[in-house]
This record gives C-alpha cells, sequence and structure tokens, in this order.
C-alpha cells in the first residue's frame, strides 16, 4: 500500500487579521496544517478554530511579539524542531512611520526589528532543515515601495527594499536545493493598517486591493513557480524588463577606473 504523504505544515506570522489572515484560510483550504503567529491570541484562537471547523485541518497558535527577542527565539526553535513545518510565510510587518527627520529612532529601529531582522532570522532558523532535506518554501511578503521609493515617507520602504533583495539572494542560493522562495510586493490592500486615521481615503478606489484578492493572485504566481510577484501588475514582461535593464549594467558596476565623466578636465600637467 502507498504511503500518502502528508502535507507541509506552513507557518504564518502577522496571521491574526489581514493578509496573514487571509493565507492561512487558503493553506488551510489546500489541506496544509497550519500555525498561526501574531502577538493577539484571542484573535489568533478564533482563527484558528474557524479553520479547524472549515477545512478539518490541525490549527495551532504562537502568540509571539516578533519585536521581542525572548519572544522571537520560541518561533525559531519552533521552526527548527518542528519537521512537519515546510512552508514560512514570513507576512509580520509595521507599516511606514513618520518622515525621516520627525521619526523616533527608537520606532524605526523597532520597525527594522520586525521588516528586516525578524524575517531573517526566521528563515535561518528554517533554512537548514529545509536543504537538508531537499525541498520546502519561503514566502516573503514585501511592498510594491521597493521599487517606488519616492511614493512613501520614513524608513519604511527601506526596509520592504531588503525584504525583496534578500529573497532574490536566497533564490539564488537555494533553487538548486529544491526550495521555492517567493517575494510579493502588495500595492495599496484594505488592511486594518491602512484604516487608522483614514489612510485608504487618500487613495482612489481604482488603487485599492481587497486582501482575498492579493492572497489569491499571489498564491496563483506561487504556484507558477515565480520567484517576485507583483499582484497589481498588468504585464510581466515590464517586470522582465526592469530585470533585464538591471542586469545589463551589472558589468559596468565594477571596473579598474572611474566613468569618464567623473573626470577633471584640467590635463594633468596643467
Amino acid at each position: 500500500m502507498a504511503v500518502v504523504e502528508q502535507p507541509d505544515t506552513v507557518m504564518i506570522t502577522g496571521a491574526s487579521a489581514g493578509i496573514g489572515a487571509a493565507y492561512a484560510d487558503r493553506f488551510a483550504q489546500r489541506g496544509h496544517p497550519v500555525v498561526l503567529v501574531a502577538r493577539n491570541q484571542q484573535q489568533l484562537e478564533a482563527l484558528a478554530q474557524r479553520l479547524s471547523r472549515e477545512y478539518h485541518v490541525k490549527a495551532e497558535v504562537l502568540p509571539a511579539d516578533l519585536t521581542s527577542p525572548a519572544e522571537r527565539q520560541r518561533v525559531e526553535e519552533r521552526l527548527r524542531t518542528d519537521h512537519t513545518i515546510g512552508i514560512l510565510v514570513n507576512n509580520a510587518g509595521v507599516e511606514a512611520g513618520p518622515a525621516l527627520a520627525q521619526a523616533s529612532p527608537d520606532a524605526v529601529a523597532a520597525m527594522i526589528e520586525l521588516n528586516v531582522t525578524a524575517p531573517s532570522r526566521l528563515v535561518a532558523a528554517l533554512l537548514p532543515r529545509l536543504v537538508a532535506r531537499g525541498r520546502g518554501s519561503i514566502i516573503n511578503v514585501g511592498s510594491i515601495l521597493a521599487l517606488a521609493p519616492e511614493l512613501s515617507v520614513g524608513a519604511y520602504a527601506a526596509s520592504k527594499s531588503y525584504v525583496l533583495t534578500y529573497t532574490l539572494t536566497l533564490h539564488e542560493e537555494v533553487a538548486h536545493h529544491g526550495i521555492r522562495v517567493q517575494c510579493v510586493l502588495p500595492g495599496v490592500t484594505r488592511t486594518a493598517t491602512w484604516n487608522v486615521a483614514g489612510g485608504l481615503e487618500s487613495f482612489p478606489p481604482r488603487m485599492i486591493m481587497e486582501v482575498n484578492e492579493l492572497v489569491d493572485a499571489a498564491l496563483a504566481g506561487y504556484d507558477q513557480g515565480e520567484v517576485v510577484t507583483i499582484p497589481s501588475l498588468v504585464d510581466s514582461v515590464e517586470w522582465k524588463r526592469f530585470e533585464e535593464a538591471r542586469r545589463r549594467m551589472l558589468p559596468e558596476l565594477s571596473r579598474s577606473v572611474a566613468a569618464d565623466r567623473y573626470k577633471s578636465d584640467i590635463p594633468e600637467d596643467a
């Protein structure tokens, strides 16, 4: 009798609401057990109960504040030791703060801790296991501001640029080990964070995507093997052109002499 392989357990951060909760719903619908990570234990438990009831999958909660090293360590340990976890969705993050001149250094540091340090450490905790077994997936949720920092203020866009660059580097390193990596770049999405202080009111309806629409598109890109998924981008050729333009510069980015436009017009013997 053939042994039926159980679907990988999926750990999702920022899972209590919004994009993270939608990811949990869709993976549970696909038959994956889920581990839900966020600060709000009550919301996590309500979601876990619904997923178990509707999809008949195991849904666990792991309450944690990923900006706290002690609490984050518990999540890292779970990733290192739970051999059923084969998919990680790094979704937890904090949105843009004030302009850099007005931002508190502590607030910027906390954002970097959540948007940059936490996903990097969680991947580092999981990756050796995935490499050893030769399969698994990592999904990092970034932002289109990684490509358009001029549309934002503060350090948020920079933190999401890290997520994009980190994912591209990770893909280059682990693709040959059978590990799938994806970076999702949402635009404006109807989440609770955007609703605070009427943030969505400044955008026309045509620019605002619903959470389920976003996650369904992101998972379609995941199924198609995309490394970078931009759910709003109509023509995927535009991303390919962007990448080709970047790659065309590579041979010129490090040379033994400076470009002519940086050289003085004054003769050396003058």
